[in-house]
């Protein structure tokens, strides 16, 4: 217990100190609204960046996905949706179960969602929803393509479903079997990886983090150099230390 409250009182007082650097760029949350030094994290993965809102602890990819439904309510009727998200985050789930017509949760394993459902096999009938979400999903199912095709099968004519995975190379890598250190992984996807939802969808829109403003930090500031690492035996090399998130709108016909 003294060993945790030690820990804790020590990442308090580094994150005190990072925003009292008046070297540290300042940034803008879109989410809570606010502005100022962004905090560090530390994963599996290596250092990111200016990746942690201090107010609502929210991440690179939650800020940047909060814009890209923001800007997409600005294109469609979301009073009209009928929504089913899987794997619901909470930085979303509220704000979608809110604004759509009707709103349905499902996961294969949280209790607190709506439904248990196994997007390989969907309960639901053909063209139910209006809305599919998934973030952050499909990199964790081996047979991503019943997935994909499931998440059709439920799209009604015009449907639109957002289905971002991090892209963490430049080709998609499969892995022999999950990866614990990436919450069961089952691959490494790569910028080919939307290709595989071109068969499914007769329009995808790929928006990356250069489509927004740059004080909402939507990068990933990330070493990706040193890769592969013994938890990530899998993943490939990259250079830099600044990278795009991407995310795809793929619309039914």
């Amino acid at each position: 217990m003294l060993n945790r409250l030690t820990a804790r009182a020590g990442t308090v007082l580094s994150q005190a100190r990072l925003r009292l650097d008046s070297s540290r760029e300042r940034f803008s949350c879109p989410i809570c609204g606010y502005h100022g030094v962004f905090l560090d994290v530390t994963r599996d993965t290596g250092r990111r960046l200016h990746a942690l809102c201090p107010r609502c602890r929210h991440l690179e990819r939650h800020r940047f996905q909060w814009l890209v439904v923001n800007r997409l309510q600005e294109q469609v009727n979301f009073r009209s949706l009928r929504v089913l998200h899987m794997a619901p985050e909470r930085f979303i789930s509220s704000r979608l179960r809110a604004a759509c017509a009707s709103y349905v949760s499902a996961d294969l394993y949280k209790t607190d969602a709506d439904r248990r459902e196994d997007l390989t096999c969907l309960s639901f009938p053909d063209q139910s929803f209006d809305l599919v979400y998934g973030s952050h999903v499909l990199e964790h199912i081996k047979d991503d393509l019943a997935a994909i095709r499931e998440v059709q099968r439920v799209l009604a004519p015009g449907g639109i479903a957002i289905l971002p995975v991090p892209i963490v190379s430049d080709v998609t890598v499969e892995y022999a079997a999950p990866n614990p250190h990436e919450c069961g992984h089952v691959r490494a996807p790569g910028l080919d990886y939307f290709e595989r939802y071109q068969p499914f969808f007769e329009n995808i829109q790929v928006l990356s983090s250069g489509d927004f403003d740059g004080d909402y930090q939507v990068y990933i500031y990330e070493d990706r150099s040193h890769w592969p690492t013994p938890t990530l035996p899998d993943r490939r090399p990259s250079p830099g230390v600044k990278h795009s998130d991407y995310v795809p709108i793929c619309r039914r016909g």
